[in-house]
């Protein structure tokens, strides 16, 4: 593992892919709803450049597709951004879900 700001970073990776996993079955939703999810759900107050930075992160990795709709991006979950987030695969950089009881 490493410093705090690290496992940070990839937990917050990780709560992405979950969102777009959870959504209505299109596994789409956009850059306002995921910062605002963040916040919300998951109680990381992150900088909305911060959370752009992991989204094209993700999409660096091959986890999601990115859209740019103005001043919005639209994050769709692929097949290994579903693995990862399921946690089914791995990978550095991604923390591994937790299992559920």
């Amino acid at each position: 593992m490493g410093n705090f700001a690290d496992v940070i970073t990839a937990d917050i990776r990780l709560v992405l892919l979950r969102f777009l996993m959870e959504s209505d079955g299109d596994y789409r939703l956009n850059s306002s709803i995921l910062h605002k999810l963040l916040d919300m759900k998951a109680g990381y107050t992150t900088p909305r450049d911060k959370m752009l930075t992991e989204l094209f992160w993700l999409k660096e990795q091959g986890l999601i597709e990115l859209e740019e709709s103005g001043s919005i991006y639209i994050a769709t979950l692929t097949q290994r951004g579903m693995d990862i987030a399921s946690g089914s695969a791995r990978l550095p950089g991604v923390a591994r879900p937790s299992p559920r009881t």
